[in-house]
């Protein structure tokens, strides 16, 4: 992939992300506990969206968009965030993957950066 396309946000074609932009999350979560396999939701736009009771175990956020979306409440700590911004976010009781250091989420929220994984030693 090249640089130029990593970064963008990409349209992803499948009904629970388009659940998902709709901001009905039970909706959203009762279609999810019926998937087998979830869809990859990497480079996803969710600015704005109010996100607040989304079962968000196992999906897959890597490089996604949340700026000034609300989270609170978000339990992310069985996601993928890697490359995700937060800038400008609601956040308060967000649980976030425990590989993310708090200054990457601060980062992240206060100026737009990508969140970057801590590199666990083995």
């Amino acid at each position: 992939m090249d640089d130029k396309s990593e970064h963008e946000v990409h349209q992803i074609s499948h009904p629970l992300y388009d659940i998902l932009r709709s901001e009905d999350m039970q909706a959203f979560n009762a279609e999810k506990a019926k998937l087998a396999e979830l869809p990859s939701f990497a480079h996803g736009d969710f600015r704005g969206l109010d996100l607040r009771g989304m079962d968000a175990k196992g999906l897959d956020f890597r490089h996604a968009y949340f700026r000034g979306a609300d989270l609170r409440g978000v339990d992310f700590s069985k996601s993928r965030m890697e490359g995700s911004s937060i800038a400008s976010a609601k956040i308060s009781g967000c649980y976030f993957p425990h590989r993310l250091d708090a200054d990457e989420i601060v980062m992240s929220l206060n100026h737009g950066t990508r969140m970057r994984y801590t590199i666990l030693p083995k």
